[in-house]
This record gives structure tokens, sequence and C-alpha cells, in this order.
């Protein structure tokens, strides 16, 4: 008589799999805490008006308090605020120079404002640091078999030169994209999830990021934190193509929060 083979039930599967997912959620929902903030911020000021105090400004006021309260609450470290810090003065860059060139606007009056921008808007830059740096420090993120420090340098340096260059000079970004998927094609990403190892392709990681910001573009221009000059008149779904845009952004931003941690881990030796 053979011996019986023990058969793990296929509820006990599903039920695994739910609190697995429920672990992850509740983990990217914390990840979140800043963007989320933002969003609601965006919400809430178009709702409620301050007497005296331009909506712009009121933003600025909500997201450096919400970015003390984190800290405070050490839902954010110190480390993670100056990398965040850093993000602020490249977006600020970027913001400048769009707005300058028409790809989007501000529309609102402030006194906050620096030339074209708001100061507010650096936070929506430092969001996604934000998020990465919670995710690296939650998820106990480990990467395997990553490219060369330099050529993802030369990667992330040609991908923001390209945001300012592309409206004189062609656009590469299709050049830039399969090159990230060349250069990334056996870097692996393993994260913890409820005590358990979990792997995913990092160029998997970085087009879904593009697509939640690009969500989150959405979301934020349906708030009327800015417009593209299509929705001046009514609010339009931004183009789908955008997210390939986002997904190289989400590039940079990696690899910048990846050198700083590691200088970091350098001045500790």
């Amino acid at each position: 008589m053979e011996p019986c083979e023990a058969v793990v039930p296929a509820t006990s599967n599903a039920r695994q799999f739910l609190k697995l997912f429920g672990v992850f959620a509740w983990t990217e929902l914390l990840c979140c805490l800043f963007p989320i903030g933002i969003f609601a911020t965006l919400a809430f000021t178009r709702a409620v008006h301050v007497p005296g105090v331009p909506r712009y400004d009121l933003i600025l006021i909500c997201c450096i308090a919400i970015q003390w309260a984190m800290v405070k609450s050490k839902l954010e470290t110190l480390d993670e605020l100056k990398v965040i810090c850093v993000f602020h003065l490249i977006g600020l860059a970027m913001e400048l120079y769009k707005t300058h060139l028409g790809s989007w606007s501000y529309p609102e009056t402030a006194y906050t404002k620096l030339g074209t921008v708001p100061l507010y808007s650096g936070f929506m830059y430092a969001s996604v640091a934000s998020y990465m740096c919670q995710g690296w420090r939650r998820f106990d993120l480990r990467l395997e078999r990553m490219p060369a420090k330099w050529l993802m340098i030369s990667l992330a340096a040609a991908i923001y030169a390209n945001f300012f260059t592309n409206h004189v000079l062609p656009d590469v970004r299709w050049i830039l994209f399969p090159a990230m998927l060349f250069l990334f094609s056996r870097t692996v990403v393993r994260f913890s999830v409820a005590g358990q190892r979990l792997q995913m392709p990092m160029w998997l990681s970085f087009l879904l990021m593009g697509f939640f910001v690009w969500v989150a573009e959405n979301i934020g221009t349906y708030f009327s934190g800015w417009r593209y000059p299509r929705q001046v008149h009514a609010w339009e779904l931004v183009e789908v193509q955008k997210i390939s845009s986002w997904a190289l952004l989400v590039i940079v931003s990696f690899v910048l929060v990846a050198w700083l941690k590691s200088v970091k881990d350098s001045l500790r030796e």
C-alpha cells in the first residue's frame, strides 16, 4: 500500500495569501503616509478657504506640519528627512524650468511662490523619496545583481537631463526606457512580508511605481494642485504615456536614494 501524501487544503492557501496580502497592503499604506497626507491637504484646501491665506500658502503650511509630525512621531527618521530635502531641491529645479516653458502651471496666487512655482511643489517630489525610504526600511529591501554604480548614475543623469533638453533636442526617453530594461534585466529586489522573503524583478518595480505615480498625478490635478494646458478649462485624465516619464523619474529617485544610503553606510565603516 503506497503512503498517502499530505494535501494542503485550498482554503488554507487562500487564507495564507489573504494574510500575506493584508500585511503587504498595510505596510504599503504606512509607506505612503506622506503622499496620502499631501492628497488629503489638496482635497481639504479645495473645500476649505482660510480668509487672508492663499490656498498654495495653506498647502505649504500643512505639508510642513505633516513633515514635522512624521519626524516627531518617529514615522520618519532624520536620515530620511535629509534625503527628502535633497529631493525638494531637485524637484524645484525641474518645476522652475517646466513651468517657465508652459508644460504645466500653478495659476493661483501665493506669497510663497518662487517665480511661477509655489514652494509646496517640492513636497510632491519629496513624497516619492519618502515612499522609497520608508519602503526600503519597512520591507527590509535587499538588491541582487545590481548594475555597476557608474552605469546607474550615468543612466539617472541622462534621464534627468532629458527632462530639460527634450524641449530643444529630440526626446530620447524611448532610448532611455529600453536602456533601463536592459541595465536592470538581471536585478532582483528581495523584500520581507510577514516574515516571508519575496522577490520581484527590479524593472517591474519601476514600472509599477511609475503607474501609481501617474494615478497620484491624476488625483493631484483633479484637486487642482497644478494643471496641464489641456486641463485649464476642465479636468481630463492625464495622458497614459506619462507613465513612462514617471517610471524614468522613479529610476532617478531610486539611484539617488541608493547612492545616499551607500554614502551613509561607508561613513559608518
